[in-house]
Formats: C-alpha cells, sequence, structure tokens
C-alpha cells in the first residue's frame, strides 16, 4: 500500500524507531516488565529512565531528549497523558494503550534475545489494529485451487537472498499469459498484507479462475528488513524494479506459461514505479497499473500530509507542521543536483538516499518513454492516490493512445475494496475482498493484448 512506510507522519502521530522488523519470537515476561517500566518512565517524564532496557543501538538513537521531544509531540496531538494499560502481547509483540485526553495511541515493542527493547512504536490505535494480523516470512505451501487451479512454491532470486513467491496457476496446461503482481510500499508480503484484508491474493486466485497465472512475492525489506539493500543502499530500485524485472524474466521461463504475454500488474508504489520496470525489461507484453500514483513521491506526501492530519482531528498548527515537514524533505532534496550525493540524515526513519532515488522517479516521463499496452484502474473513494490529481493526470497525458484503457470505479478504495467511511487507515481494518468487476476487467484487457513477438534484447 502507497505510503504505508510514511503513514504515521501524514496522520501526525509519532514513530518512535522501528529498528527491526516488527515480528519475532514471542516476548517473554522479561519483555513485558521492561515494556511496562518503559510506560511508567514515560508517563512520569523520567526519559532517562525510560532508555534503561533499551539496547546500545536504540539508546544511541533515542536518547532522553529525543524520547522527551516525542512524548512532548505525543501529548500536543493527543492531549495530555492520562494513563497506560497493561502491556499484552499482540503479533509476537508487546502492545501498551496509552491513555491521552483526546484518544489512545499504542506502543509496539520488541526485545532481543536478550530481553532488551531493540524497537519501539507509537501509532493510532487503528494502524496498531492492522499490524494485530501481520504474518512472520514463510515459504508458500503448495495447494489445490477450487476448480482446477493450483498454487506452487516460486520463490524469486534477489542480492539479499531468495523472496519467498507463490505462482497461480489455472486449471489446465496453458500455456497461459500471466502477471507479476508489484506491491505497494512498506514491509509488504506476497500477499500485501493489510489488516485482514489480502488484495494480492484475491487477485491471484480470481485471475486463475478467468485463465490467467500469476506470479506474487515478498518484498525484499518484508524477507530480509535489515539487510534489503544492495551495493547502493537502500534505494528505491532496490525496493521495487530490480526484483520485479527479476521476478518477470522468472515468469516467463515457467512450464505453462506464454513467455510472450507476461504483464506487470502494479499496485500504487508497484504502480508507479511500473513504467519504470517496462523501460527495464522490453519484454513486457504490457504494463497494469492500479492506483498508481503520477507524481513526484513528496507530492503525493504533500497532500496526504494535509488531507490525513485533518480528519486525524489534529489542529490548525499540527496540520501546518506536518505539511511543513514534507515540504522541508522537498526543498532539502530540490537542492541535490544530478550525480550529487544524498544529505545525511534520514526523513521518516528512513535514509535521506532512500528519499532521494524515490523523489527522482518520474512516472509520466517513463511511461511516455513507452509504446506497450497499459491499463489503468482507480478506486474513486481512494484517500491515498488522487482520482483527479493522479489517475486524472495519466489520463490527461496518455489518454489518446490506442493501446492505453482507463477505469475509473466508483464506490473503491485504494485496495480496490468497498470503501469505509472514515477516509483514513481505519478502514482497512473491515474484512473485504477485492471487487469481481476489477478482476474480470483486468482479466479481459490482458486476453486482448496482443502476444509480443520477442526480438529486443531486455535492458540489463
Amino acid at each position: 500500500m502507497l505510503l504505508r512506510t510514511t503513514v504515521l507522519a501524514a496522520l501526525g502521530s509519532a514513530a518512535l524507531l522501528c529498528s527491526g522488523q516488527v515480528l519475532a519470537e514471542s516476548p517473554s515476561a522479561a519483555c513485558g516488565t521492561h515494556t511496562a517500566a518503559l510506560a511508567d518512565a514515560l508517563g512520569h517524564g523520567d526519559f532517562a529512565k525510560a532508555g534503561a532496557d533499551f539496547t546500545p543501538e536504540l539508546a544511541g538513537k533515542l536518547d532522553a531528549k529525543a524520547l522527551g521531544h516525542v512524548w512532548a509531540t505525543l501529548q500536543t496531538q493527543s492531549g495530555a497523558y492520562r494513563d497506560h494499560e497493561a502491556p499484552l502481547v499482540r503479533a509476537n509483540v508487546m502492545s501498551t494503550d496509552l491513555v491521552f485526553a483526546k484518544g489512545t495511541q499504542v506502543m509496539l515493542t520488541r526485545c532481543d534475545s536478550q530481553d532488551r527493547i531493540e524497537t519501539v512504536r507509537i501509532m493510532p490505535k487503528a494502524m496498531a489494529g492492522l499490524l494485530s494480523h501481520a504474518v512472520k516470512p514463510h515459504p508458500e505451501e503448495p495447494h489445490a485451487l477450487a476448480g482446477g487451479g493450483r498454487v506452487l512454491r516460486l520463490d524469486v532470486p534477489s542480492p539479499a537472498g531468495p523472496l519467498f513467491g507463490a505462482l497461480t496457476l489455472p486449471a489446465g496446461e496453458g500455456p497461459f499469459p500471466a502477471v507479476v503482481l508489484v506491491s505497494g510500499s512498506g514491509d509488504n508480503d506476497r500477499d500485501e498484507l493489510i489488516g485482514p484484508n489480502r488484495p494480492f491474493r484475491d487477485i491471484a486466485e480470481g485471475l486463475a479462475r478467468l485463465g490467467i497465472a500469476s506470479l506474487r512475492y515478498d518484498k525484499r525489506n518484508f524477507d530480509y528488513n535489515q539487510t534489503w539493500g544492495d551495493k547502493t543502499g537502500r534505494v528505491i530500485d532496490s525496493e521495487v524494479t530490480d526484483d520485479a524485472v527479476t521476478a518477470a524474466r522468472l515468469l516467463a521461463k515457467q512450464p505453462h506459461v506464454d513467455a510472450h504475454r507476461v504483464f506487470v500488474v502494479g499496485h500504487s508504489l508497484g504502480a508507479m514505479m511500473a513504467p519504470r520496470i517496462g523501460r527495464r525489461d522490453p519484454q513486457l507484453a504490457g504494463l497494469v497499473l492500479m492506483a498508481g500514483p503520477a507524481r513526484h513521491i513528496l507530492d503525493a506526501l504533500e497532500q496526504q500530509a494535509r488531507e490525513q492530519s485533518i480528519r486525524a482531528g489534529l489542529s490548525a498548527e499540527d496540520v501546518r507542521k506536518s505539511v511543513q515537514a514534507v515540504t522541508d524533505e522537498k526543498a532539502l532534496l530540490a537542492k541535490v543536483g544530478p550525480g550529487q550525493d544524498a544529505p545525511a540524515g534520514n526523513f521518516s526513519n528512513a535514509p535521506q538516499t532512500y528519499w532521494l532515488s524515490w523523489q527522482r522517479v518520474d512516472p509520466l516521463a517513463d511511461a511516455r518513454a513507452l509504446s506497450m499496452p497499459m491499463l489503468f484502474l482507480q478506486g474513486a473513494s481512494d484517500f491515498q492516490v488522487s482520482p483527479t490529481l493522479d489517475f486524472g493526470r495519466w489520463k490527461e497525458a496518455l489518454g489518446q493512445r490506442d493501446n492505453t484503457a482507463f477505469h475509473l470505479y466508483p464506490g473503491l478504495s485504494h485496495l480496490f475494496m468497498p470503501a469505509g467511511k472514515t477516509g483514513t487507515i481505519a478502514d482497512y481494518t473491515a474484512p473485504a475482498t477485492v471487487d469481481p468487476k476489477v478482476i474480470t476487467d483486468l482479466a479481459t484487457w490482458i486476453k486482448a493484448q496482443p502476444a509480443l513477438e520477442k526480438t529486443a534484447s531486455a535492458a540489463p
């Protein structure tokens, strides 16, 4: 899902630090004791004591001054601190409700093998609710689908190591047209799990019923966490482009797959990067962009920061600060010339090298450079990617092309599921499935595209 890594900032909430993946083995009783002591110390304003059980790495990043700043920011946004509940084990982390005058925030902590706290995050209750459904990296178990389809394990090679993947095949022998599913931002698994919802599994199984194969895979930052970057560091191509190209070439070699009819279907960030993937791999038969931003990422983030902060009920001053943080980041990166290194430091818990690489992606320019068929799908009730500023921009720029199609779906969300009422991430906590019409339209378009004549050499 686009901007899941930064949605906390957009909501104006304070993410203290996530120094590792949220999931781990079930925390021990000692971890719960240390978490309770952390909550007590924060509540009493004893920020030096609050970090007593931190790992050295976390203590180096969250000293007493930093903790005091975060705590003050929390109370500015959520009102005066009142109390906290006892820590509970949820999704293999310790979860502690922090009660403030304007509502409850949830503190998630994880401990290392010595029961030292190595991760602390504070977030809105809705975000914590989404994480409560999280899973650990695990290989796909081959299984049959109703109607004769089947799901096989097919891992995707990457510099960090193999990425757990699932090849979903229709009934029969094929060869079938096939798609690579490229997910949104954040540490997504192959189902693109968000709360209780699994949009990529819905799409894969729906396409299989309609005669189309698919490959979906975990992102590097889900399977490998701190080691997912390559020699250039943590940059957007390491997160998305490189593995998508590898996956497409792997899919084309599989039995039962028509190598001349392999498509990329990107969602959110994956859709934004789809034209870039297409430029890297001209052997693709086409691209599908589901809720893809047409703007530079910080332009989209700026809008999200404003709208989500308002919906979260923040004061006018806090809304201004939330937007200003993104505006300042844009100004900082704008000063970096071609070939220059990124500035030092982090933004929203990611290094500036990562943000610079992402901000330099121009999805419209990449799309204009391609002649391959493209399909654009957009939920009209999407509060993350704009039906006007993004989908409308795609349509204005590419709508005259004969091999490009557009579908707008009234009442559907960013996940292409029925939209909720709040216009915030709380809507994603309701169980739902991808609208069948979306999958039917997707399959119909894919089947209508001509097979690619494989004459060009793929870019390295």
